[in-house]
């Protein structure tokens, strides 16, 4: 009975000094019942409180990471098992993906705009080099017919995204012309910040039959697949 009245003494400090449950059962080997009965009446400081939600809220921040490190592997592991199933690409395979990649981001002629130039945007700078590749190695398009572009918001840090993209595209800076978009007070666009660097626009010169010739790619390709809208 001594035993378990020190028990008890031991189990109501280590809840004043703030302790949870769980840690107080680890030093004092009680059923969790007989626990809670003993402890029902001990109040808790303001500082006892802010422990105990501290020590919740570092046990959740555990079990966060603990999901997103779970999260990160099983991402991992699809990724490298998806690029086993890419063996190679040939020149063939280049074309089309250029095709497909043109007809999704590049301007196209319409019945009130004729005479359109090739032209393809997008901020990943990984899609803009495919581009380039396909252009080059494809169309066989010489680099001085390329003209590059940037778009970015007039209170981004243009300065850096120029030399951003001068560096991804391999070219001396004052080879990329720049426009600016007007700053809107109220917007809530997401591109914002360090990893900003505007939209890059892949012109090519004298290329409106270029145009019409990926246009009629992308209609053989879709009477091929019978996926067109007649």
């Amino acid at each position: 009975m001594a035993v378990k009245f020190k028990e008890k003494e031991t189990a109501i400090e280590l809840r004043k000094q703030g302790y949870s449950y769980s840690e107080i059962l680890k030093r004092v080997p009680v059923a969790k019942s007989t626990l809670s009965l003993w402890l029902r009446s001990v109040g808790l400081a303001k500082q006892q409180k802010q422990r105990l939600t501290e020590k919740r809220l570092a046990a959740l921040k555990r079990g966060w990471e603990a999901c997103r490190r779970k999260r990160i592997l099983i991402m991992n592991k699809i990724k490298e098992d998806a690029k086993k199933e890419i063996k190679e690409i040939t020149q063939r395979d280049l074309w089309l993906i250029g095709i497909v990649l043109y007809w999704a981001e590049g301007a196209k002629e319409k019945e009130y705009r004729r005479g359109e130039l090739v032209s393809f945007s997008n901020s990943d700078p990984n899609m803009i080099l495919l581009f380039i590749k396909w252009l080059k190695e494809i169309c066989l398009i010489p680099p001085s017919d390329l003209i590059c572009d940037l778009y970015i918001h007039e209170t981004a840090n243009w300065r850096e995204a120029k030399r951003y993209w001068a560096e991804i595209l391999s070219i001396p800076i004052n080879q990329i012309r720049i426009y600016f978009k007007k700053h809107k007070i109220n917007s809530k666009r997401k591109n914002v910040g360090k990893n900003y660097h505007g939209i890059m626009r892949i012109k090519v010169r004298r290329s409106v039959n270029l145009n019409r010739k990926i246009a009629g790619w992308i209609e053989k390709i879709c009477e091929i697949l019978r996926c067109g809208v007649v």
